[in-house]
């Protein structure tokens, strides 16, 4: 599987997560084998504004492996079917389950098409960095969802989104991944969005179990937040929710943890949970119903090397 040169395999065990998770050594032969593993892996969520799960999630590994095995294959692809329950929209009580398809096709460290990142290029990219732009979808949210609640508040359509995206690796010594995006969403909610985000792979990482996990910061511009949720003047007369002016801010905190095993060479299991919290206008709300909301995601895949 591995496509290092004897020569090129180091010689000695080296701490995987440095000072961040000081009791974990993993030695960085079996460092290497775990991030060439997680090369491709999805998630079933499609790209979407909110991101269902921390935006990090969805391409969780894969800089790291740029890193630690620099001659990637020309083509990587990993098909699959999953399902993801969460929230009808943020701040909601009720959740629903979502099922479809996982697709992950990356071309070099070029391109790539995905229901996690959407359709997109790296405009700039090392050993320890990429960044680049990507194409995705807003599901918007429907007032037939859930009339008990969003009635008289009018429909919020789809639309198309725009990402920018960057994201580091510290070290191979200290693994920790700082990624940054920011999200146009074209029509819809039509705002701006974006992500402060840090995650790293945790110890008891193994042939066949990868993990990961990360937190986020999510801020928001005031046309996204007045649009989700504040009530205008014709909303409040129509829906009974007092008049409320959602602020620009940051509007949620969240963490999450990734989990990959694999059943064989090609097939593996993909396991996603993810905690944000609400803050700020989004959070007191008189929408929101509830303003922490969860997520879990289970998928199958198979993965061409």
């Amino acid at each position: 599987m591995s496509h290092y040169s004897d020569k090129a395999r180091p010689k000695k065990p080296s701490t995987l997560c440095g000072r961040l998770l000081r009791t974990a050594i993993i030695s960085r032969n079996l460092a290497y084998l775990i991030l060439m593993l997680c090369v491709g892996v999805p998630r079933i969520a499609m790209s979407q504004t909110p991101s269902a799960l921390q935006e990090w999630q969805y391409s969780g590994g894969i800089t790291l492996q740029k890193l630690y095995a620099p001659d990637l294959p020309k083509w990587r692809v990993v098909l699959g079917a999953g399902a993801e329950v969460q929230p009808l929209y943020d701040g909601a009580r009720p959740y629903r389950t979502r099922a479809g398809p996982v697709i992950n096709i990356l071309y070099r460290d070029v391109a790539f098409a995905s229901v996690g990142e959407g359709l997109g290029v790296n405009l700039v990219n090392g050993a320890n960095y990429r960044g680049g732009v990507a194409l995705g979808y807003d599901f918007g949210r429907r007032v037939s969802d859930d009339l008990t609640h969003l009635r008289g508040l009018a429909d919020i359509g789809r639309a198309p989104v725009v990402k920018f995206f960057g994201t580091y690796v510290i070290s191979k010594e200290f693994p920790l991944v700082l990624r940054a995006d920011v999200r146009k969403i074209i029509g819809g909610a039509d705002g701006l969005l974006g992500d402060l985000e840090a995650y790293v792979p945790l110890p008891g990482s193994s042939r066949k179990l990868v993990m990961f996990a990360g937190s986020s910061l999510t801020f928001a511009d005031h046309h996204y937040s007045q649009r989700l949720f504040g009530i205008t003047t014709a909303q409040a007369l129509t829906s009974g929710y007092p008049l409320y002016d959602a602020h620009a801010g940051a509007n949620a905190v969240g963490l999450g943890f990734s989990a990959t095993g694999f059943i064989t060479k090609h097939w593996l299991i993909n396991a996603d949970l993810a905690l944000n919290h609400l803050l700020g206008s989004a959070s007191n709300s008189p929408i929101t119903q509830s303003s922490v909301q969860r997520v879990l995601a289970l998928s199958v895949e198979y993965k061409w090397n």
